[in-house]
């Protein structure tokens, strides 16, 4: 029905079109016309309404077009399949399934909103209607698991390239989470299928907030979260899928056949945590220090008052920041 009613605002747009005949065109009652422009509404369709006139369709949100990108895409691997959802739970519970039913290395699970996203610590990941890239990577690399910590710096290497070249001055925030003034744009999940000789595969989830405003935010998340569209960035969403895609899978095949090392020094010199006065907390303990370097398997390193400690895991909190 929400289709039906869209479609038939979009072949009228700019003009205003009675509920009635919306109610009587399509064989809907007019509060299920009601209903459903007030979802689209939440949605990001600028539809202006007035008693006499009806509804009025203004603007539209930029959807991603999965077709388009596939044949603008220039990668050889990376987003070869695309599977393209409007809502899911998550994208990377999508990737899962697909790549245990054999899904090839590369296949992009693709989605307008994501109603149940997480992030690293299992926390929740606000993913709103057409207000960011929210998506999972299928790869199946060579390297071995004890590797695959890794990648999630690759990502965020990857990832800050690209916005640095739309003029976002973002940093990563050990290990992956990509920060402008203080304030997370992007969230990076990797998960893994895998023997202790062998990765079976590993999803690679990925959401950058692109058109999320301050009203779309709960209370609690208006303080540490922003977007491409609150940096005042100029963008196409399916044109920065594209490009992150191109550099992920150019750093992703640099470690296939080099290694890590030219990555995690990219990592360093696009880092905001090194040098920095942080706080990590850990299931057990709690404790400060400064942020000093990565190792070579990216683990952190924090000079404390008692000495080196080397964070595997855990949150860290830059205090500057």
């Amino acid at each position: 029905m929400r289709k039906d009613i869209l479609e038939y605002l979009l072949a009228h747009k700019g003009k205003y079109v009675s509920g009635q005949m919306l109610s009587d065109t399509l064989g809907v009652s007019r509060t299920a016309v009601w209903k459903n422009v007030s979802i689209l509404r939440e949605q990001g369709y600028v539809i202006e309404s007035t008693t006499k006139k009806g509804y009025c369709l203004k603007s539209a949100p930029e959807l991603l077009q999965p077709e388009m990108i596939s044949k603008k895409l220039s990668t050889t691997c990376l987003g070869h399949p695309i599977i393209y959802l409007e809502k899911t739970k998550s994208t990377n519970l999508v990737a899962k399934k697909k790549a245990n039913e054999g899904a090839p290395e590369g296949t992009l699970v693709l989605s307008e909103e994501q109603s149940s996203g997480r992030g690293r610590l299992n926390r929740f990941f606000l993913s709103p209607y057409a207000k960011g890239l929210w998506f999972s990577l299928v790869l199946r690399p060579t390297f071995l698991p004890m590797e695959v910590s890794k990648i999630t710096l690759l990502a965020a290497v990857a990832v800050t390239k690209v916005l640095r070249k739309y003029k976002v001055e973002c940093g990563i925030k050990w290990p992956n989470d990509i920060l402008v003034n203080g304030r997370k744009l992007v969230g990076i999940l990797t998960e893994l299928n895998a023997s202790m000789e062998k990765i079976n595969y590993l999803i690679m989830g990925i959401g950058i907030n692109t058109g999320i405003t301050q009203k779309n935010l709960p209370d609690e998340l208006k303080d540490t979260v922003t977007s491409l569209a609150m940096e005042h960035v100029r963008f196409k969403r399916n044109k920065l899928l594209c490009d992150v895609l191109v550099q992920l899978e150019r750093y992703y095949f640099l470690a296939e056949k080099v290694g890590f090392d030219p990555i995690l020094d990219e990592w360093k010199t696009l880092s905001c945590t090194l040098g920095e006065e942080v706080e990590v907390i850990m299931p057990d303990r709690t404790f400060s220090g400064t942020a000093i370097n990565i190792d070579h398997d990216g683990n952190l390193i924090v000079q404390t008052s008692y000495g080196l400690e080397r964070v595997l895991a855990g949150d860290v909190r830059v205090r500057n920041v």
